[in-house]
């Protein structure tokens, strides 16, 4: 009971009524006002707020039951008790069903109506409590972001937030039917593993599944599903908790995505630049160049424009410009009509008609022809093909990416290039860096490789020697990131150890290393000479030392540690 002493209104038609039974109650320290007719009391009502009515049910011309209804309605949570000195039964039953707490007959015995009125007050008290602890509960399943279903022992939906109607779809005319049976647009994993652990007694979690609703979008979330039992232990139902965690997923796969990107890896600053350009220009129809040394990854930076913009469900053509004789080429690109040449038996679409809609992408440009050139400009400007034997324009919607590792701009200085053409292929160049210039990467693509061959293979091969890794490092790379693969294939092939040895690597990676990358340095080892090799071993000074083929006593005497 509260610390301030109890209201209670006394309504009543009899004065001495009020007057004694008030005195009494004041003596045992409630507040007590008093009424004699409806209209008095609801003034009262409305002025004080009362824990509990006493109400005469004849009240003169006026009926305490019509008072009864009014409190019930306007303030539900005060305590009536009736009383009267003509008890019916109808009457009795009446005042029950709207709501008062007893129904007592004059003369009251006061004993009897104390103690009906503390049970009144205390009954009070323990449905405000449980009124707290359910606004409570109320506040913290509208502040939880996370989906908390309720499920009684019977399986039956008993209650759920707000983030279970907009993750799970759960609504009030589902409350109080068993989730077995529900139909929420779901697959119903969540349910099974809420039945099961409601069956079995005992908790579940399951991480990071796949959610996908008929109606929304798929959604990777977690489910936790704990029992709740009684004093006894006997499981009285069970709380089931589901994390939308797609969001944190997206966030892991970008950070990932920092180091690969469309299948090309790097973390490079350089790389970065590349893959911010990749993504600038997916959507656009705009004409790249990728120019880089064999073995960069210009293929897969031209899928990567094709697969990561708005042309990705489109075709994605790939000609090799540099395979094909002329002739050929001619009939590849643009196509041919039936009878165009010695062996055109029918007709036949171009890539470029193949590509309709899509990306072509046209490896290796700096070999084409003049005549190949000329077309090709045609084709660019206009956006139509030709058939060879065929004067009819055919109307194409095409991206064009082109690739080559010459440097055109030299070539149209020596005139084996039209510059018309140069400028239209040249409207964005995308620059791929040779690995000599971003070795920091060559970690992070001999652990790609490697895991990726291990698993082709079903090799148990772990990872790489100091030694091996010192050569890695060490190496010009001619080939770029071709060549490093390869090289980790050729070694994960050999490699009859846990860890690849130096002996496992290509003879020619062996005798091949750039001169400019071997430091040998000798006792008293210049400084900035060892900041190169502590920049090639990432910082690892036992590492340096072998490279240079010093103690690591004279690396630390050279750093001043």
């Amino acid at each position: 009971m509260n610390h301030i002493s109890p209201r209670i209104l006394l309504v009543d038609d009899e004065e001495g009524i009020r007057f004694a039974l008030g005195a009494l109650l004041k003596k045992e320290g409630y507040l007590v006002e008093g009424a004699a007719c409806i209209r008095e009391a609801k003034a009262l009502l409305s002025a004080v707020n009362f824990d509990l009515v006493l109400c005469d049910i004849l009240l003169n011309s006026e009926s305490g039951i019509d008072l009864l209804t009014d409190i019930k309605a306007a303030w539900p949570a005060i305590q009536v008790i009736m009383f009267t000195g003509r008890p019916e039964l109808e009457t009795a039953i009446r005042a029950v069903r709207q709501g008062a707490f007893d129904y007592l007959t004059k003369p009251v015995k006061y004993d009897n109506l104390s103690s009906v009125i503390r049970l009144a007050l205390s009954h009070k008290q323990i449905r405000e409590q449980a009124e707290r602890y359910r606004a409570d509960l109320d506040a913290i399943f509208r502040s939880i972001a996370d989906a908390v279903i309720m499920i009684d022992t019977a399986g039956k939906l008993v209650r759920y937030n707000e983030a279970a109607h907009t993750i799970c779809g759960y609504g009030d005319q589902q409350c109080d039917k068993e989730i077995a049976t529900m139909e929420t647009g779901c697959e119903g994993t969540c349910r099974d593993v809420i039945i099961t652990s409601l069956q079995e007694g005992k908790p579940s979690i399951v991480r990071r599944m796949e959610c996908r609703r008929r109606t929304g979008k798929q959604r990777i979330v977690s489910l936790t599903v704990t029992p709740v039992a009684d004093a006894d232990q006997v499981v009285q139902g069970v709380v089931a908790v589901v994390r939308d965690e797609t969001r944190l997923v997206q966030l892991e796969q970008s950070l990932s995505q920092r180091e690969q990107f469309h299948g090309i890896l790097g973390n490079h600053p350089s790389m970065h630049r590349v893959f911010a350009m990749i993504e600038a220009l997916a959507d656009l129809p705009t004409t790249v160049l990728i120019n880089g040394e064999s073995g960069t990854g210009k293929e897969l930076v031209a899928a990567a424009l094709h697969h990561g913009g708005c042309r990705s469900n489109a075709p994605y053509i790939k000609v090799n410009c540099s395979a094909l004789s002329e002739s050929l080429l001619e009939s590849e690109l643009f196509g041919h009509v039936r009878g165009a040449f010695t062996g055109a038996i029918a007709d036949k679409k171009g890539r470029f008609e193949r590509a309709h809609g899509g990306t072509i992408f046209l490896d290796e440009i700096g070999d084409i022809s003049p005549a190949m050139q000329m077309r090709l400009l045609r084709v660019l400007q206009e956006m139509v093909v030709e058939r060879v034997g065929d004067a009819t324009p055919i109307s194409i919607d095409v991206r064009v990416v082109t690739a080559t590792n010459q440097n055109l701009e030299e070539k149209v200085q020596q005139g084996l290039f039209r510059r018309d053409l140069y400028y239209r292929l040249n409207v964005v160049k995308i620059k791929l860096p040779p690995l000599c210039e971003r070795r920091d990467d060559i970690p992070l693509l001999m652990d790609h490789f490697l895991s990726h061959f291990t698993t082709r293979f079903d090799r148990t091969v772990s990872g790489f020697s100091d030694a091996v890794r010192s050569i890695f490092m060490r190496h010009s790379w001619p080939g770029n990131v071709r060549e490093l693969e390869h090289a980790v294939e050729h070694a994960c092939i050999l490699c009859q150890t846990a860890t690849i040895q130096s002996d496992d690597l290509p003879s020619e990676l062996l005798h091949n290393q750039s001169p400019k990358s071997q430091l040998s340095l000798p006792q008293e080892t210049p400084p900035h000479t060892l900041h190169d090799a502590l920049i090639l071993c990432n910082g690892n000074k036992s590492l340096a030392a072998k490279m240079l083929g010093i103690s690591r006593r004279t690396v630390y005497r050279h750093l001043g540690e």
